[in-house]
């Protein structure tokens, strides 16, 4: 019986050709001069002993040890830049998410916020705009008499600006929000329809609570700029707006931005109005969050088996490594600008999530969606949660609070009441070395490093796939895989053994399962969840904006669902 992976050697033999593809065209470390990771061991190292270098000299060997090990065995996975780009001669970012400045509302702050976003992009860090901030198309530019252009064309220069950053470290990926009380909503929420336009850009709109109530009561709707109201719409109709759109494109997506800010325990600092790239990291002006995930594929004792369970200590211990790993990442990382850095350093924002959720469930014998699966995302997360926090506390007093931690009003926080009253004591007493903690990442690239885990709390897609990647030299090509899950029962029980009812995968999920699963687990995450709701093709209209007010109803602070279209293609396929 397997318990777990052997602790891997230096000569470590990848189960899945994907996983060593991924490794050496995203993780391995070289130069002009040839390789200098020359095994994968040699990644972790490099990141575990550059990650240490401003520990107490008499700690470094013993904190890069520990780091080694709970890397080594992927069962806890710093993201992408972190492990591309910690301990080399690049200079590039440690953090994947970031949130731009306020766009001031002048072709000098337009230009300034793109030239700082090109060096963010270049760096390698993926980012987020509020395009509420730029007034609407045809209003009047005071002093020059003319028509502004709006915040759709201010997209365009940035969308071009990412398309010519190709470097080493990937392609930039953005985030562009509105408000959906601003006039130029409606241009907003179709600007992708054309194929051609805004392909850089992922976009949401940042739906208040005061709105969806108009669309509950079915009332109107004022869009307003610079407090004055432009026109008025039905909520409804703009609604389904919204829904009619994403049905047929799969965006924009949806962020309940009232709750963004009311959950996020630092709202007494700041006021959120955009997200990174993916949606996971509700950011402010400025803001960034290095990122880092527990593979719960690598924690799950006997699996398959009727005995099966998480490895609650493992996993704790795990999430206590992940915190101090993160802090010191900020520390270690660069920057585009000196605001990014200050914001990183005053607020401390780290972001630990999971990954391998939907493995881990079906190695417990669970259905993904269904109570008991939603039962474990909730409890997992938990753990998370108070493992995460009470770490930061102990940190917090090896190494101090954040700069901005307010004591009074920090404690007051829900996300602080609801945890466990010995972690609430010890944050009282000592507390907090980060200002939020928790976030999940979708983790698609560094799952399939780690042996194609499910991505994430996503369902596995299939249990053998074709995903279409893309070489370094630009070419792309198809690779099967198979799920990590699926390859280690074949590993135990032999290539030609039926699977078990748990190995659900998405075509036999309902919405309603995806949304279940966000929710549970949104209960115990500071920041957002990067989560895609699928939906079959033939979902009647009504059914599917159902789904957006399921996620509001149940708690989650934002939606995004896919629905097979002619205008989005698939990365991946059965």
């Amino acid at each position: 019986m397997i318990e777990r992976h052997e602790f891997l050697s230096d000569s470590y033999v990848f189960a899945q050709p994907i996983a060593e593809q991924i490794w050496k065209a995203k993780y391995q470390y070289k130069t002009a001069k040839g390789p200098v990771d020359h095994v994968l061991s040699d990644t972790f190292h490099r990141v575990s002993r550059a990650l240490t270098v401003h520990e107490a000299p008499q700690d470094r060997e013993r904190v890069a040890a520990e780091f080694h090990h709970a890397m080594q065995d992927f069962r806890l996975i710093p993201a992408g830049r972190i492990l591309a780009g910690c301990g080399t001669a690049r200079d590039v970012t440690l953090s994947n998410t970031f949130v731009m400045r306020t766009i001031p509302d002048s072709v000098d702050g337009i230009m300034d916020t793109i030239k700082d976003a090109a060096k963010t992009m270049q760096m390698g860090g993926g980012l987020g705009f509020d395009f509420s901030t730029l007034r609407p198309k045809g209003w009047v530019v005071q002093g020059l008499d003319c028509p502004a252009a709006g915040p759709l064309a201010a997209m365009d220069i940035c969308d071009s600006v990412c398309k010519m950053l190709v470097t080493g470290m990937g392609r930039g990926a953005m985030m562009a929000t509105m408000r959906c009380d601003h006039p130029d909503i409606e241009d907003f929420i179709t600007a992708k329809s054309d194929r051609t336009r805004l392909r850089n850009f992922n976009v949401s709109v940042m739906v208040t609570d005061a709105f969806m109530e108009a669309v509950s009561l079915n009332e109107e709707w004022d869009l307003m700029w610079d407090g004055q109201i432009v026109r008025t719409v039905n909520a409804m109709d703009l609604w389904d707006r919204i829904m009619q759109q994403t049905y047929d494109t799969a965006e924009p997506g949806v962020l309940f931005i009232d709750r963004i800010n009311d959950g996020n325990p630092l709202n007494y600092l700041e006021t959120i109005s955009a997200t990174n790239s993916c949606a996971e990291q509700p950011l402010p002006p400025n803001g960034t969050c290095p990122l880092a995930s527990i593979n719960l594929a690598q924690l799950v004792l006997s699996p398959f088996r009727p005995e099966a369970r998480l490895d609650l200590i493992s996993l704790r211990a795990l999430v206590g490594k992940a915190v101090r790993l993160l802090d010191n990442t900020l520390d270690v990382s660069d920057f585009a600008n000196d605001a990014q850095r200050q914001e990183a350093q005053n607020k401390r924002r780290i972001g630990i999530g999971v990954t391998g959720v939907a493995d881990a469930i079906i190695m417990l014998g669970a259905v993904y969606g269904s109570a008991k699966a939603v039962f474990l995302i909730g409890s997992w997360m938990q753990a998370i949660q108070n493992a995460a926090y009470l770490a930061s506390a102990h940190l917090a007093a090896e190494r101090g609070a954040f700069p901005a931690y307010d004591a009074e009003k920090h404690l007051q926080q829900p996300a602080i009441q609801a945890l466990d009253p010995a972690v609430r004591e010890a944050v009282a007493t000592h507390g907090l070395r980060n200002g939020t903690l928790t976030t999940i990442a979708p983790t698609g690239t560094i799952s399939m490093f780690a042996g194609n885990t499910s991505s994430g709390i996503e369902p596995i897609f299939a249990t053998e796939y074709t995903r279409t990647i893309t070489r370094p030299n630009g070419r792309k090509e198809d690779e099967k895989v198979m799920d990590y899950a699926v390859w280690l029962y074949r590993q135990i029980y032999g290539a030609d053994a039926p699977l078990t009812e748990a190995f659900v995968t998405v075509a036999d999920l309902e919405p309603r399962d995806h949304v279940r699963m966000q929710a549970a687990a949104q209960r115990w995450v500071d920041s957002g969840i990067s989560k895609t709701v699928n939906c079959p093709e033939d979902i009647p209209f009504n059914s599917f904006k159902n789904v957006y007010l399921e996620a509001y109803a149940s708690g989650c602070k934002g939606c995004t669902t896919y629905r097979p279209n002619a205008v989005t293609g698939s990365v991946l396929s059965v």
